[in-house]
């Protein structure tokens, strides 16, 4: 082979790579999602594109988002396995540029007594110099691993924009739960004030012997109802009151109230989007494939080891000698020793290794496939039940509609001697439980958008002024 061409040949196996390139495997894609309403828009603008800050349009509650998006201790921890796999990228990368070490010495020797005819009274010998390493990689097998952990840190901001999404939600879910419990406290006490009102009536007409004893026992009945859930409900609104400063990262503490719950959302319409779009835009699906293309990656790091590694070292430095007060020198240094090792027979060592490796691509793949199908899933679920939701609500509206007039007409009827307390105890009682249901309804409803909006991807954006600088970008479909 002539001079000229080796060159050119060592060129070409320094940019090669074994092991297979990431492709995106093939997925059947639904054209559409199942649960969508007919009427609802069918193109590619999703809710998963808005940003929560609009969606979630009470200020009150962007201000707890905000707060728990700065101080919230999963977030945190997301914002430190970034920051691990930045550093692991920058690590890995390093073993493909050569290693430069410098180092120093300066041995001195004094023997005192009688030496022997080959020892030196005293000598010293000073030295430096410079140490030098580098496997050249010409199957890529550093460079696959250099490009594993670029994936590995794609997927972990991945999984850090997961962590936002789902707190937004949880803070917006446990926030509307909150307002629905005090739409059932105020029904509550405003009952429990129309039934002690009520109960005092009773007695009145019992003590004018126009009522029974019967009748004093059923407004009681109607009383202490409303009186037991009175504290149940307060229990539930502290409680939930502290599963919202954990959220914040703050310690258990009151939280402070803004819309009311029929003012949170005003969304004409919930559109899902394309189901294709969904790939790009949920980070668990994102974080999964990173997942699966440092896997592929790491096959080639395993099959590198069926060849040969070259390996460079080399040395530069100066000395000196002093031998009993005369110096020999200076000395000069320089060595290059280049190294080539190749694996012949280690008990199936490297094809193990190419089968882990491939078994963990395989098994990357199949959780990569999963994700998508139950991304799939949750769209098609969040869909149906907010449209169900809003049907119940329509339903539960007319009901407590109903059960309002028939309780007005039962007191009339009661006052005028017509019909027993017993009528008036089972309008009542049917219509307290009718008016809680339709505001865990309602709460249901706005629960509904928030899990669609989760589904779809939406609320892992920052806002611009808590928007983290990334210099890696996102993976481009």
């Amino acid at each position: 082979m002539r001079r000229g061409a080796f060159v050119p040949l060592m060129l070409l196996l320094a940019g090669c790579s074994v092991g297979p390139d990431y492709r995106r495997p093939d997925l059947s894609v639904p054209p559409d999602f199942r649960g969508r309403a007919p009427e609802a828009p069918a193109g590619a603008q999703s809710l998963g594109d808005v940003a929560w800050w609009e969606i979630f349009q009470d200020e009150t509650l962007q201000s707890l988002i905000r707060t728990a998006l700065a101080e919230n201790y999963d977030i945190r921890i997301a914002a430190a396995r970034v920051i691990q796999a930045r550093a692991q990228v920058t690590y890995t990368r390093s073993f493909q540029a050569p290693e430069l070490n410098g180092g120093a010495s300066a041995p001195y020797q004094r023997i005192l007594g009688d030496r022997g005819p080959l020892q030196f009274k005293e000598t010293f010998n000073p030295f430096g110099g410079f140490d030098m390493f580098w496997e050249i990689d010409f199957w890529g097998r550093l460079r696959r691993a250099t490009e594993a952990s670029r994936d590995d840190l794609l997927a972990t901001e991945s999984a850090q924009r997961f962590v936002v999404t789902t707190l937004v939600s949880d803070v917006a879910t446990a926030y509307f739960q909150l307002r629905e419990l005090d739409v059932e406290l105020e029904i509550s006490k405003r009952t429990l004030a129309s039934r002690e009102n009520s109960l005092r009536l009773v007695k009145i007409r019992q003590q004018g012997d126009v009522a029974g004893m019967m009748d004093v026992r059923q407004a009681e009945v109607l009383l202490y109802t409303a009186t037991a859930t009175v504290p149940d409900v307060e229990r539930r609104i502290e409680q939930t009151e502290n599963l919202i400063s954990t959220l914040l990262g703050h310690n258990p503490d009151a939280v402070p109230r803004g819309r009311p719950l029929l003012q949170q959302l005003a969304l004409p319409a919930v559109p899902a989007g394309l189901p294709s779009s969904l790939l790009e835009r949920r980070p668990d699906v994102t974080q999964a494939e990173g997942q699966l293309a440092a896997a592929t990656a790491r096959i080639g790091v395993a099959k590198a080891d069926y060849f040969p590694r070259v390996l460079l070292t080399g040395v530069v430095g100066a000395q000196g000698i002093k031998i009993d007060s005369s110096w020999f020198g200076p000395q000069g240094l320089l060595a290059i020793a280049p190294q080539a090792t190749l694996p012949i027979f280690n008990w199936g060592r490297t094809g193990a290794g190419v089968d882990t490796a491939t078994g963990a691509a395989q098994e990357a793949l199949a959780r990569y496939q999963q994700t998508v199908q139950g991304a799939f899933r949750d769209v098609s679920d969040s869909l149906v039940e907010h449209r169900k939701r809003g049907e119940t609500r329509v339903q539960q509206e007319l009901l407590v509609e109903s059960l309002r007039d028939a309780a007005r007409l039962a007191d009339i009827r009661y006052r005028g001697g017509v019909s027993s307390y017993l009528e008036v105890l089972d309008t009542e009682r049917q219509l307290f439980d009718s008016e809680l249901q339709l505001a865990q309804a309602q709460r249901d409803e706005l629960l509904a958008v928030v899990r669609l909006y989760r589904a779809l991807g939406g609320g892992w954006e920052a806002t611009p002024e808590q928007r983290p600088a990334s210099t890696t970008g996102a993976r481009a479909y």
